[in-house]
C-alpha cells in the first residue's frame, strides 16, 4: 500500500495474542504464547522483531480493556516510542471503574451532539401513563408493543424520505435490551406472539449462552443487520459492546433497567451513528428513540444536566397530538393525474393498487398495446424535454416527429423492415395518434416548471461592525478555588485538576484568553478584526476587574469560564455580522419536466377524505389524506394545516381563474435560500394569465428570519422564471407569502395577488 520497504508499515493484531498460549488441536503444548515463539522467517519472534524496533508506535483502540495488568505489561514489554490510546470511555473497566488522567483530547458525545454529528437522543413515553399500575410482565409487554409501533413509523418515514431523494432506503431494526440469558428467550418468545405473529422469525437473540449453529446464525444475522429484511429485531443481554458499529438502529427497548444503564453511552451509541452521513433535517430520519416508560421521569431529570445526551421526548399513542400513533401508519405513493389518465398507473398504499373518487378505472389510452406506447411516449418526452422551452412545444410537428422516431426505436418498429414476431405488428398511425394524445393531455395536466440553477458569481466576504456590549453586569462567575478537582458534567465526566500558579500556562494579556477562544470560530478573521476582538474581549476584562481586584482571580475566571465567555461574546458579534451582497446567475437546465409520484403517510383507521369535508380535530390534519379535487395535477393530496393549506386548497378548487395547481413532489425545486439548504413551497398555482408560487404560514411565521430568506430567495427564482417565460412566451411568474388568517371563503386568488404577491427579483448578474 506504501510502496516502500522505507515507508511506514502497520501492523494490526489483538493486544491478547500476546499472552495467549493456545494452540491449535493436536499440537504441543507450551507456556509461552505463540507470539512470543520463534518464527523461522522473522528469524525471531514476532513479540522481539516488534519490540526491536526503534521507531515502533502503537496505537491501542478500545483503550480502556488495555490497563489490566497482562495488557499493560504486555504493552511496556513492546517498548513503542509513542503509545496513543483510543477510546470513548476513558476509565478502567471493572466493580470500580476509575477515570484515566492521560487524556489529551477530549470530544464527548455531548459535543458531536451539538456539532450534529450523530443521531439526536429521545425518550419516548405515553401520556397519562403510570408504570405502578401494571406488573413487571405487563409493563414489558407495553413497551414491546410501543417500541414495534414506533419502529413501524420509523420505517414509513424512512421510505418517504428515500422516496424524496431518489435512494434506496434505509432499513431500521429495534434492539432489546434484556435482562439476562432467560429474560432474552422469554421476551422473544412474547415479540414474535404480538401482532397475530407478524415478527415470527424476524427476531434474533445474541448472549453468550448460544452455541453451535444457532450461535452461528444470528451471528451472521446480526453483522448484515443494515440490509437483511429478515432481521427487524435484536435481543441482547449486555454483548454488544465496542466493535459493534450500525446506522441503522432507531429503537431502543431497555427492559428493567435504571436510568443510568439506560444513558450508558455504549447501550446509546449504537444506534447514534447516521446512515446518510450527515443530519438530513427530517427528524424521524435523524432521531434515536428509547422506549422508557417506567425510567421517563429518572431519564428526565438526567436530561436537565447541562450536557445530558437525551435531548428530545416522544409521545407515543393516545391521541392526535402523540408523535407516534398505536397502529403503523399507511404508506401511500400517488402517481400525478397525468400519469394515471395516460398510462392507467394507480395510488399504492402499502403495496396495494387503491381506487377513489378521483382515480380513474383505466387510462384514456385504453387497451394494452396503447398503454405500451404511452409509456414510451412518456420516456421520449422526458429526453424531449431537456431541449424545449414548454410543454406546448410538444405539439409541434417537428417535435412530434422526433418523439414519433423515439417512440418506434423503443418499441423496435421499423416499417420499412418489417420483423416477423408472434406479436401482432402495432400500426405507425397508431403510434402517432397515441402521441398525439399523450402531448395534449400533458399541456392540460403538467404545470411547466423550469428547472433553473442559480448560483454565485464571486465570493460572499463576511465581517463585524464595531460596537459595544451590553449586559456585562450578567457575568457573575466566580473564582475557582485552586484546591478544588472540578468535574465536568460532558460526555464521560472527564475530571480535571485546575491549576493557576505555573506561569507556562499565563498568557501575557488576560484578553488573549478569549481572543484564542474566539479565534477557533471559522467566521472570524483574526487579521481583519483583531482590534475589535480586543476591544470586546478588554470590556469583559475591564468588567471582571472591577468586580474582582485581586488579579489572580481574574486570571482563574479567565482560564476556568473562557468558553462561557467567549459564547457571551460571539452571541452579540453575531446580531453585528455583515456580508457583501451577491451577485447571482441563473441558469435553466430544462424548460419543464414530467411530474414524479407522491409519497406520504396516512393513520391506519384513515382512508382518503373529500377536500369539502370538515376536519373535527385540526391537530390531526397531518394524519390525513385528501381526494375529490378537480383542478389539481394529484388525484390525492396531504396538508399541513386546516386554516391555512387546506382552506387554500379549498379555495383554488372554487375560483374560476384557477386552471390547475399542486402540492409539488420533493425535489420539484432547488431553491436555494442558505448556503445547502433548500426551499420547497407550498403550492405551485396556474391560472389564466399567471403562474404562482404560494406559501402559507402563521402570522407569527411570517416576518421571521428563515420565512424572510426563502421569500427573498423564492423571488429572485420567479425573476429567472420570468426571463424563460419572455423567451418562451410563457406565463409570468409571481411569489406569494401569505398570512393564514387572510385566507377566507369570499378571497380570490387575484385578491391574494393584489395584496401579497413579491416582486420578482434577478441579481445584477447574467441569465442562460
Amino acid at each position: 500500500m506504501f510502496g516502500a520497504d522505507t515507508a511506514a508499515h502497520v501492523n494490526i493484531f489483538n493486544i491478547s495474542k500476546i499472552n495467549a498460549r493456545e494452540n491449535k488441536k493436536g499440537a504441543a503444548k507450551s507456556s509461552v504464547a505463540k507470539m512470543r515463539r520463534l518464527q523461522e522467517y522473522i528469524g525471531d519472534s514476532y513479540f522481539n522483531h516488534l519490540a526491536e524496533l526503534p521507531d515502533l508506535v502503537v496505537f491501542m483502540d478500545e483503550a480502556h480493556r488495555y490497563y489490566a495488568s497482562a495488557g499493560a505489561k504486555a504493552i511496556n514489554d513492546l517498548k513503542p516510542v509513542l503509545g496513543i490510546e483510543l477510546t470513548a470511555t476513558p476509565k478502567t473497566v471493572g466493580a470500580k471503574p476509575r477515570e484515566l488522567s492521560n487524556v489529551i483530547f477530549h470530544y464527548p458525545l455531548s459535543k458531536a451532539l451539538e456539532d450534529g454529528y450523530v443521531k439526536i437522543p429521545a425518550v419516548a413515553t405515553r401520556k397519562e401513563f403510570n408504570p405502578r399500575d401494571y406488573s413487571d410482565e405487563q409493563l414489558e409487554a407495553i413497551k414491546l408493543e410501543d417500541g414495534i409501533h414506533y419502529h413501524e413509523s420509523v420505517k414509513g418515514e424512512l421510505q418517504i424520505y428515500a422516496n424524496r431523494i431518489g435512494e434506496e432506503a434505509v432499513k431500521p431494526f429495534m434492539l432489546v435490551v434484556a435482562q439476562d440469558t432467560h429474560h432474552a428467550g422469554q421476551l422473544k418468545k412474547v415479540i414474535e406472539s404480538l401482532f397475530e405473529g407478524r415478527y415470527q422469525d424476524k427476531v434474533i437473540e445474541v448472549h453468550s449462552n448460544l452455541k453451535g449453529e444457532e450461535s452461528d446464525e444470528n451471528t451472521q444475522r446480526l453483522l448484515s443487520v443494515e440490509t437483511d429484511t429478515n432481521t427487524e429485531i435484536v435481543i441482547h443481554v449486555n454483548k454488544l459492546k465496542e466493535g459493534w458499529d450500525v446506522t441503522n438502529l432507531y429503537t431502543i427497548v431497555p427492559l428493567r433497567a435504571s436510568a443510568s444503564e439506560i444513558l450508558t453511552e455504549q447501550t446509546i451509541g449504537r444506534g447514534l451513528r447516521l446512515p446518510y452521513g450527515k443530519r438530513t433535517g427530517v427528524e424521524p430520519v435523524d432521531r434515536l428513540t428509547i422506549i422508557a416508560h417506567d425510567r421517563f421521569q429518572e431519564i428526565l431529570d438526567r436530561a436537565k444536566d447541562e450536557d445530558s445526551i437525551i435531548r428530545k421526548t416522544v409521545y407515543i399513542g393516545g391521541d392526535s397530538d402523540s408523535d407516534v400513533p398505536d397502529n403503523r401508519p399507511q404508506t401511500i405513493t400517488t402517481p400525478s393525474l397525468l400519469d394515471t389518465l395516460i398510462t392507467g398507473q394507480q395510488t399504492v398504499i402499502d403495496g396495494l393498487s387503491s381506487h377513489h373518487e378521483s382515480s380513474p378505472d383505466e387510462s384514456v389510452i385504453g387497451n394494452k398495446e396503447g398503454r405500451k406506447i404511452a409509456e414510451a411516449t412518456f420516456q421520449a418526452i422526458r429526453s424531449e424535454a431537456r431541449r424545449l422551452g414548454s410543454s406546448r412545444d410538444l405539439k409541434k410537428p417537428e417535435v412530434q416527429q422526433s418523439i414519433e422516431a423515439r417512440v418506434k426505436q423503443h418499441l423496435n418498429i421499423d416499417p420499412q423492415t418489417p420483423i416477423p414476431s408472434v406479436e401482432p405488428v402495432i400500426d405507425p398511425q397508431r403510434v402517432r395518434d397515441v402521441i398525439a394524445m399523450v402531448s395534449e393531455q400533458f399541456v392540460r395536466l403538467n404545470i411547466d416548471v423550469p428547472k433553473i440553477v442559480i448560483l454565485p458569481t464571486r465570493e460572499v466576504n463576511y465581517g463585524f461592525s464595531n460596537f459595544e456590549l451590553t449586559g456585562l453586569e450578567q457575568i457573575t462567575y466566580p473564582p475557582v478555588s485552586q484546591e478544588l478537582i472540578v468535574q465536568h458534567l460532558e460526555g464521560d465526566q472527564q475530571r480535571r485538576e485546575i491549576h493557576f500558579g505555573d506561569d507556562s500556562t499565563q498568557e501575557e494579556r488576560p484578553e488573549n484568553y478569549l481572543v484564542r477562544h474566539l479565534m477557533d470560530r471559522d467566521e472570524i478573521d483574526y487579521d481583519s478584526h483583531s482590534d475589535l476582538l480586543f476591544k470586546l474581549t478588554g470590556q469583559v476584562v475591564s468588567h471582571l476587574q472591577e468586580k474582582w481586584p485581586d488579579p489572580k482571580n481574574v486570571q482563574n475566571i479567565l482560564i476556568y469560564y473562557q468558553k462561557q465567555l467567549g459564547e457571551f461574546i460571539w452571541a452579540q458579534m453575531r446580531q453585528h455580522q455583515w456580508k457583501t451582497p451577491t451577485d447571482y446567475e441563473g441558469k435553466v437546465t430544462q424548460g419543464f419536466d414530467l411530474p414524479e409520484p407522491n409519497t406520504f403517510t396516512m393513520a391506519a383507521n384513515e382512508v382518503p377524505r373529500h377536500f369539502r369535508t370538515p376536519v373535527n380535530d385540526k391537530h390531526a390534519i397531518k394524519t390525513m389524506v385528501f381526494t375529490g379535487f378537480q383542478r389539481c395535477c394529484y388525484s390525492l393530496q396531504k396538508f399541513d394545516s386546516v386554516e391555512g393549506e387546506l382552506r387554500l386548497a379549498q379555495l383554488l378548487e372554487s375560483d374560476d381563474s384557477v386552471v390547475k395547481w399542486m402540492k409539488p413532489a420533493p425535489n420539484k425545486f432547488r431553491i436555494e435560500w442558505e448556503a445547502s439548504k433548500q426551499y420547497e413551497p407550498d403550492f405551485v398555482v396556474e391560472t389564466t394569465d399567471h403562474c404562482l408560487l404560494v406559501e402559507v404560514k402563521r402570522d407569527d411565521e411570517v416576518n421571521t428570519p428563515e420565512v424572510q430568506a426563502k421569500s427573498r430567495a423564492a423571488q429572485r427564482w420567479c425573476g429567472y422564471a420570468n426571463q424563460h417565460s419572455e423567451r418562451v412566451g410563457g406565463k409570468k411568474w409571481s411569489y406569494l407569502l401569505i398570512p393564514h388568517h387572510e385566507i377566507l371563503p369570499n378571497t380570490s386568488v387575484m385578491g391574494l395577488c393584489a395584496k401579497f404577491s413579491q416582486q420578482p427579483k434577478v441579481a445584477d448578474g447574467s441569465f442562460a
